[in-house]
Order: structure tokens, then C-alpha cells, then sequence
């Protein structure tokens, strides 16, 4: 019972500080927005392409014909624009004066070409559509020498609807500025606790509390217990509203599975809390807030909170820097199991943190346990 009656004592503290409900809750959810807004292009990953503009002078005739009248019609759908050839015109000239992308001359025989070095890639989707064109063109007349009755089959749409099938290795979706942000510094707030952690006993120190508790009823174990477990609840509903406002108002994406996503931020504010308490015994200084603020937002910035790092050189020491980061640990868990499906990480990251939080608060409890007062 006190122990639970010290927990509740620690998150009305908490919820009536100001600073807690800027720091963990306001701050955070009003830089998703500003980071996830301005760097929204940073994150895209189509680029808009302009109607690719191409001059035809179709001399080619009977099924040759046909056959490229019908690829012309499915082409204009994909964001080609054909344009016949009248007579007077120069249509070398009409590409290098780029009023044309391209300039192409169909006859029986074959597709001639003429590009333009002024938009490269438009002249690069031009000849690979009519190489496309062409093989086809060629599976035609081959199948019409054996059996002229079915030459027309290999002019039918393929299947997917169109002459060309891609396939891409591209994940179908991919994170947004505001889905990369929602994440990031959602776990940033789970580590953050770190901060509030570091004055659990400091505060009852300078306020002069710290002798009334030890004089109490109450054994030094459950003291401990309910700072602790007071704290992770206040920082874990932090986590949890952060999380409802960008779902519900950002429409950032979490995945399918959002309780094993709640797991890895539970135990990264479990080890928030216990890495702030445990610097805080061994620090014993007035100085051990900046300290663990420090470290705090270099792990924050290492870790991926402000702008994503991408693959950085494990040896490079932006590598070993971010690799000591639990922040770093945590988005790489979270995407790869919200975009790739791979829980495996998620597993490592919970058992590294959860380990590391059992050490930290069995030191913290012995330091404690050693101290004449908390």
C-alpha cells in the first residue's frame, strides 16, 4: 500500500509541474509538426514527371499499323503526349528547338529515334516504351509466319493492363516525414524520462523531505519501489498521448501491430528511468541534471531523433555514436517491424533494454541502500 500510495504521490507531482506537460507532451508534439511538415519533401519517394512530348511520323502500314496504333493509345495514358507529323516539318529541328521530347519515325521496317540531350530521362522512357514496342512487334510477325491467326494475340495488354509489367523491390509503403517524426521522438520522450528520473531523490533532498521519509514507517525498499514505479507510469502516459494526438490528428502510421510497439517504447522508458536514477546516485553533484540533459539529447541527436541517419559506417565514429544510442536502437526496431514485418529486432532491443534497466536499478538500489538517508 505505500508503495502504491508513493507512486500516486509522484504523478500528482508530476502532472502539476508545467514543465512536464511542455517537455514531454507540447514540446515534442509541436516539433512532429513543424520537422514533419518542412522536411516533407526530404521524405518523398516518387518524383513528379512531366507529359513526355513525342513527334511521330507514322509511314508504316497494315498490321504494323495497327499495332502501333494501339500501343500509341495505351502510351497516352502513362503520361505520353503523340503528335503527328505534317508535312513541312523538320523533325530533327522541332527537338533541338525542344518544342519535342523526341521525334520518332515508324515504318515496316523498323523504329528510328531522335532524343533530345535536354531531358535525358525523358528520352530514356521513350526508347525503352518503343524497344518494348518493338519486341513485341517482332514476337507478332513471328508468331503470324507459324499460325496468322493468333499474330494478333501478342498485341493484346498484358495481364496488369499494360504493355510494360514492373516489378519493383520497394516496399508499398514508406515512412513520411510525419510517420519517420512520429516515431522518433515519440521514443525521444520515453528517453527523456531520464531527466525526471535524475531529481526522484534530488527533489526530496533539496525540498528537505528526504529526512521526514527515512524518519516515516517506510522501509527504504518501498521508498524506492514507488519513486520508480510513480515515474514510469507518468513518462508511459506521456508516450501514450503522444501516440494517440499523431495517429488521430498527424495520421502518422504505426503499424498493425501496435501493442509489441508499445512493448519496445515501455521498455525504453523503463530504461530511462532506471539510467536516471542510477546517474544521479553516482554523479552526487548539483550538476547531474545538465549532465544526464547532455547526455540525453546527444543520444537523441546520434540516435536519429532530429533528422534520420540512414547506413552509416559502423567503424566511423558517427557509427559508434549512433550505436551507443538507445534512441538509434529503438527507431530501427519500431521501422523494421512497422514497414519490413521483422519482429526480430523489436526482441533483441526489449531484452537489451530491459537488461540493462535490471542492472541500473539493482545499482541504484544498493547505492541507496548504503546511504545513511535516500
Amino acid at each position: 500500500m505505500n508503495v502504491i500510495q508513493i507512486a500516486f504521490k509522484e504523478m500528482l507531482l508530476s502532472f502539476r509541474n508545467r514543465r512536464t506537460l511542455f517537455f514531454m507532451l507540447a514540446f515534442p508534439l509541436v516539433l512532429m509538426l513543424v520537422l514533419g511538415t518542412a522536411l516533407a519533401n526530404a521524405f518523398s519517394t516518387t518524383a513528379a514527371m512531366d507529359t513526355v512530348r513525342v513527334l511521330v511520323q507514322d509511314q508504316s502500314s497494315g498490321a504494323a499499323q495497327q499495332g502501333f496504333a494501339g500501343f500509341r493509345a495505351e502510351m497516352e495514358k502513362s503520361g505520353f503526349a503523340f503528335t503527328d507529323f505534317k508535312p513541312g516539318m523538320d523533325g530533327a529541328a522541332e527537338v533541338e528547338k525542344n518544342n519535342y521530347d523526341d521525334y520518332a519515325v515508324v515504318t515496316n521496317s523498323g523504329i528510328k529515334l531522335y532524343g533530345s540531350d535536354r531531358n535525358a530521362v525523358a528520352s530514356n522512357m521513350t526508347q525503352g516504351m518503343l524497344s518494348a514496342y518493338a519486341d513485341r512487334y517482332n514476337a507478332a510477325a513471328a508468331i503470324g509466319a507459324a499460325d496468322p491467326a493468333k499474330a494478333a494475340t501478342a498485341f493484346q495488354p498484358a495481364p496488369s493492363g499494360g504493355y510494360v509489367k514492373e516489378l519493383s523491390l520497394d516496399l508499398d509503403r514508406m515512412p513520411g516525414s510525419m510517420d519517420y517524426y512520429a516515431v522518433a521522438l515519440t521514443v525521444m520522450i520515453a528517453l527523456w524520462g531520464a531527466m525526471s528520473a535524475a531529481n526522484l531523490v534530488n527533489s526530496e533532498i533539496r525540498q528537505g523531505t528526504a529526512a521526514r521519509l527515512v524518519a516515516a514507517p517506510v522501509r527504504k525498499g518501498e521508498i524506492f519501489a514507488g519513486k520508480v514505479l510513480g515515474n514510469l507510469a507518468v513518462n508511459m502516459l506521456c508516450v501514450l498521448v503522444v501516440i494517440t494526438f499523431s495517429k488521430v490528428v498527424y495520421h502518422a502510421y504505426w503499424g498493425d501491430n501496435l501493442p509489441l510497439v508499445l512493448l519496445v517504447l515501455l521498455s525504453v522508458v523503463v530504461l530511462s528511468t532506471s539510467l536516471g536514477l542510477a546517474l544521479s546516485y553516482l554523479l552526487k553533484s548539483s550538476a547531474s541534471g545538465g549532465l544526464i540533459s547532455l547526455a540525453v539529447q546527444l543520444a537523441s541527436f546520434f540516435g536519429g531523433a532530429y533528422f534520420p541517419l540512414g547506413v552509416v559506417e559502423k567503424n566511423s565514429l558517427l557509427g559508434i555514436a549512433a550505436s551507443l544510442s538507445p534512441i538509434r536502437w529503438a527507431n530501427m526496431a519500431l521501422n523494421n517491424m512497422i514497414y519490413l514485418g521483422d519482429s526480430t529486432q523489436v526482441i533483441q532491443t526489449i531484452g537489451l533494454n530491459a537488461g540493462l534497466a535490471a542492472l541500473l536499478l539493482a545499482a541504484s538500489a544498493y547505492m541507496m541502500s548504503k546511504r545513511e538517508g535516500l
